[in-house]
């Protein structure tokens, strides 16, 4: 026999015996957690998630790089049309196929933003460096289709750039099995969610990676240049942090939740060791947030690399050869 009681706002069964009232001890009874206590952001409800892709198309040849051939290209992610820049190197490739890196990159208005607009140089330096080179434009960027929703408080732009993994690992001369990803600022944090959620990323650099827990992102995240909404995406609903606030309550009052959406409490589970890199004069985002996974990197014993640049800023624009060649460097050791 059993009773139902409501303990807490939660659904409780409690067991009882024969003539006895009901017995209440630890492992007697069965907590059902109300639905309403997921979140898509939760680390383990994105690895219950299947992220499948598509095969990649080539949509336009885009030329020749210095040895390696550059192309639009799209894939599927949620039934989206998500456009890419894919450079593939030139010659035989490696018996097992290209290692590859996925390119994440940091914040550009989605309406201004465009496939080759930005990141020229950066991902020219792996691309002539023998890599096949992903970068995502992510939904409601440029061409692709779908809004914009941002990166911290939902989940799109980290499914679409898990969708670009499986498509990769599906094209001919790749090797599924030698992924890297690099990610700047916003794409930083993408690419620390995305190494916690899947085990097919084996190495990651982030560059000013905005990879601090939501508890430092709410307290210790003064931007010196407000973020400001174009009117384009004023017109979307787009999901944000008092959202969340008004459900779960804030940091302080609720820790656990707060902490199961922060990939930097589950860097245990990481799929591969990090370089990081940040400017010390940085005005985007703080030195403090590299320092906090360099941190939690060293205390779960687990391999990372810290570089910081004194008085460089948010691109590392003083030191940007310097920081791409010890890039190169450590997705060599480790795909190559």
């Amino acid at each position: 026999m059993a009773l139902v009681a409501i303990v807490g706002g939660t659904l409780v069964f409690i067991k009882t015996s024969e003539n006895s009232s009901p017995l209440v001890s630890p492992g007697s009874f069965v907590i059902k957690q109300p639905k309403t206590d997921l979140h898509p952001l939760q680390i383990s409800e994105m690895r219950k998630k299947e992220y499948p892709g598509s095969e990649v198309t080539i949509e336009k040849d885009l030329g020749s790089g210095s040895n390696y051939r550059q192309y639009l290209a799209s894939y599927k992610s949620e039934g989206l049309k998500i456009y890419s820049l894919l450079t593939v190197p030139q010659g035989n490739p490696p018996i097992d196929g290209w290692p590859v890196i996925i390119f994440n990159h940091g914040y550009i208005p989605p309406a201004e933003y465009t496939t080759t607009g930005r990141y020229v140089a950066y991902t020219a330096a792996f691309s002539r460096n023998g890599y096949i080179v992903f970068k995502p434009d992510y939904r409601g960027h440029g061409d692709s289709e779908g809004n914009p929703e941002g990166a911290y408080y939902s989940t799109a732009y980290t499914i679409d750039v898990l969708n670009a993994v499986s498509s990769i690992k599906k094209s001919p001369g790749a090797n599924p099995d030698k992924i890297g990803m690099w990610g700047h600022s916003m794409g930083g944090s993408i690419t620390l969610r995305s190494m916690v959620v899947t085990k097919d990323i084996k190495v990651g650099v982030i560059w000013a990676g905005v990879v601090a827990s939501y508890d430092d992102m709410i307290k210790n995240w003064r931007r010196a240049v407000p973020f400001m909404l174009s009117e384009s995406e004023r017109v979307i609903r787009r999901p944000g942090r008092q959202a969340l606030i008004d459900k779960y309550g804030d940091t302080d009052k609720n820790p656990e939740f707060w902490q199961s959406i922060s990939p930097i409490n589950f860097t245990r589970d990481i799929s591969g060791p990090l370089q990081l890199h940040h400017g010390t004069s940085d005005s985007e985002v703080p030195l403090l947030f590299s320092e906090r996974l360099n941190e939690a990197m060293k205390t779960a014993g687990l391999a990372v690399e810290f570089y910081t640049y004194e008085g460089d800023d948010h691109n590392l624009s003083g030191n940007l050869t310097v920081a791409l060649n010890r890039s190169v460097e450590f997705f060599d050791k480790i795909l190559k």
